[in-house]
């Protein structure tokens, strides 16, 4: 006998649909706003070599989450 994966397979599949639905903002927001482009982000050009890392979004975003984390998840 084989064990039921049915309630496995429905939190696998919320999981997928919750990073397509994040994916997809995360393009939006990409193309609507300047976010990703803004002064901080460190960018290194040379020959055919770039780097690019967004430091400032990535401090920006992560305030950002931090605080409507904290306003969904207080008791």
């Amino acid at each position: 006998m084989l064990p039921d994966f049915t309630s496995f397979g429905k939190v696998i599949a919320g999981i997928g649909a919750l990073l397509v639905l994040v994916g997809l903002v995360i393009m939006l927001l990409g193309k609507i706003s300047g976010l990703g482009h803004l002064p901080g982000d460190i960018f290194y050009s040379k020959g055919n070599f770039s780097f690019y890392f967004p430091l400032a979004t990535c401090l920006i975003v992560s305030v950002v989450l931090t605080i409507i984390l904290n306003l969904i998840l207080r008791r």
